[in-house]
């Protein structure tokens, strides 16, 4: 288990943190360095053995100011409209890299994208995603989606959206 620590939510209240593990912080873009939000202050490293699951974190998403998520450039040919921007950060990832978490960002626009097998949370904004030859998803805070390997999709976003993700490669 990792060591307890307690960070300072926005809203004042104190939450529970536990630091990430040894293995995360070898893992490049996690760790306990990623995984404590900006303002919580200093946790402890916790030691686990080679090849043991993560220690459990917590993080407040809204809480990561936008300039502490990474530019992730869309390919041109991505882009319908406006001029949407897309900023991530990866929190976890394992070993093999086969399954990651993180949180992603994209500005106001139009683009389109070919899915991996994930599920996301969005914690703010507003999109419409349109499933080729499938449903259209209207998503804003608090709703969860699927989406599956390979689904081909066009993003509307219509507010900055931000989602907390996890990826299965």
């Amino acid at each position: 288990m990792g060591a307890a620590a307690e960070r300072l939510r926005p809203d004042g209240t104190l939450a529970a943190m536990t630091a990430a593990s040894d293995l995360d912080a070898q893992t490049p873009g996690a760790g306990a360095a990623s995984a404590a939000e900006p303002g919580a202050g200093a946790a402890s490293e916790s030691h686990s053995a080679a090849g043991a699951a993560p220690a459990s974190f917590a993080v407040n998403i809204p809480g990561i100011a936008d300039d502490e998520l990474e530019a992730e450039p869309l390919d041109p040919s991505q882009i319908v409209s406006g001029e949407p921007v897309v900023t991530g950060k990866v929190l976890w990832e394992s070993p093999d890299g086969r399954q990651i978490r993180g949180i992603w960002q994209i500005t106001p626009g139009v683009v389109t994208d070919t899915e991996a097998n994930e599920l996301f949370v969005v914690v703010s904004g507003r999109a419409t995603i349109e499933v080729e030859g499938g449903p259209v998803l209207e998503v804003g805070p608090g709703d969860a989606c699927v989406l599956r390997e390979g689904d081909r999709t066009q993003w509307t976003v219509h507010e900055t959206l931000r989602k907390a993700y996890h990826i299965s490669l």
